[in-house]
């Protein structure tokens, strides 16, 4: 059997700490990292770690990551990133990420 895919799950929650608010899932075909962060900088940061480090072969982003969020964290590794979209996200009162953590602001 081959190795298993290693992907990783971010999701973006006010005074998330990626060192602390993550946990692995793994079955036999694919092992998922799930990390919250707390911001755009923070997952632009840890991702390219993550695929370093850790072997993360894919991403797959909340539907809190806005289109300028997406773009910054598949900007930042060389592996394919998919994301959940919502035009307004319930977890951060139905607002998108990029207007709350978009233009560069974090």
């Amino acid at each position: 059997m081959s190795e298993p895919l290693k992907a990783a799950f971010l999701f973006i929650a006010p005074e998330a700490d990626p060192t602390v608010h993550r946990q692995w899932v793994r079955t036999p075909a694919v092992h998922v990292l799930a990390i919250a962060v707390g911001s755009y900088a923070q997952a632009e940061e840890i991702a390219p770690r993550l695929v370093a480090e850790e072997g993360i072969g894919a991403f797959e982003l909340c539907g809190g990551f806005g289109h300028e969020g997406a773009a910054r964290v598949a900007a930042s590794v060389g592996v394919p990133v998919g994301v959940v979209r919502f035009d307004g996200h319930p977890g951060l009162g139905n607002a998108s990420g990029d207007s709350l953590f978009g233009r560069r602001k974090a």
